[in-house]
């Protein structure tokens, strides 16, 4: 049986965002790039955390109802991250995927972000698979 990594198939241009950056600036890249979640970087390009659409949320009623000054991507974002190894079989994520209803993973190498991995990379795997 043919081994497929999550390597093979993950994106490697991601955008990301810094913890000090302010958090209207982090809500523009995400809405300007039309995606849901940005993953959150220190200057090595450790993965810190994540910021999400559901984060900004937050940002919406702490302006709306509170009248506070609204901070940086640091004060929102998630610090507890699920992540994939690269060299993680893709059926294995599959599974993975199934089972706790994400729609992409961070893939991390010794704390460092490499790529990121959606399902819909998973059906692309498959495929090749099929097609060989």
């Amino acid at each position: 049986m043919c081994s497929l990594k999550v390597k093979d198939y993950m994106a490697t241009k991601l955008v990301t965002v810094t913890p000090d950056l302010n958090v209207v600036e982090a809500m523009k890249r995400i809405l300007a790039r039309g995606i849901t979640a940005a993953p959150v970087v220190d200057e090595a390009g450790q993965l810190v955390g994540i910021l999400s659409e559901v984060d900004l949320m937050r940002v919406v009623i702490q302006d709306r109802y509170y009248n506070e000054p609204l901070g940086i991507v640091g004060d929102y974002m998630k610090t507890r991250v699920d992540t994939v190894d690269p060299n993680l079989d893709i059926f294995t994520l599959a599974e993975r995927f199934i089972h706790e209803h994400r729609r992409r993973y961070p893939v991390v190498c010794e704390g460092k972000l490499v790529g990121q991995v959606s399902r819909r990379d998973v059906l692309h795997a498959a495929v090749d698979y099929r097609d060989r």
